[in-house]
This record gives C-alpha cells, sequence and structure tokens, in this order.
C-alpha cells in the first residue's frame, strides 16, 4: 500500500508558474516510478510527466520544455515544475506511484490547477 498526498495547486494567470509536491508513503517498492497525471472536464485522464527510482524522466509532447518533474528518493517526494503556463494545462492533477509500467499504481486525491486570466 502507498498513500499519497498532493500538494502546490491554485489559479494562475497564462504564462505564470506553479509547483505541485507530492509526499508517499508505505511501501517503497511501489515506488520505482512515480508520476504527475491530469485529467480535464470531459477528457481521459493522461500521463502528464513520469520519472523512475534511478530518475528517467517521461514528459508528454504538450508539455515538454515547460514541466520539469523531480524526485526525492530519500524523502519519497515528487515535484512538478510548471512553467509557461497556458489555459489548456487547466485539470485536475494527481499523483501516481507504481512498482513498474504494468501496474496501475496508486493514486493521490488530486489537485486542481486553473490557468486563466
Amino acid at each position: 500500500q502507498v498513500q499519497l498526498v498532493e500538494s502546490g495547486g491554485g489559479l494562475v494567470q497564462p504564462g505564470g508558474s506553479l509547483r505541485l509536491s507530492c509526499s508517499a508513503s508505505g511501501n517503497i517498492l511501489s515506488m520505482n516510478i512515480m508520476g504527475w497525471y491530469r485529467q480535464a472536464p470531459g477528457k481521459q485522464r493522461e500521463l502528464v510527466a513520469s520519472i523512475t527510482v534511478g530518475g528517467t524522466t517521461n514528459y508528454a509532447d504538450s508539455v515538454k520544455g515547460r514541466f520539469t518533474i523531480s524526485r526525492d528518493n530519500a524523502k519519497k517526494t515528487v515535484d512538478l515544475q510548471m512553467n509557461s503556463l497556458k489555459p489548456e494545462d487547466t485539470a485536475v492533477y494527481y499523483c501516481n506511484s507504481k512498482p513498474n509500467k504494468f501496474s496501475g499504481g496508486y493514486w493521490g486525491q488530486g489537485t486542481q490547477v486553473t490557468v486563466s486570466s
């Protein structure tokens, strides 16, 4: 079992920045891959970025060059730095943790990010 708690969402103007943080507790073997997903109204949940315990990252094309994912294995945290935010980045962002790429893993409760002027 893994428990995930997100923080850092909010309202920001287009072009602004936000940093999301996720703190994990529980079975460390289920934290090999940690990531952020998002779900906008009426759309399917999609991967934003992921990072392995070894530091290998993967980004959605829509956020490459704007978002940066990082993790601290000792603290069991994963962060998402979001820069140059666009209205289309508006969504509920969910932290995810899983033991391997074949697993659905565990989910946090989600945090709302709204990009609007």
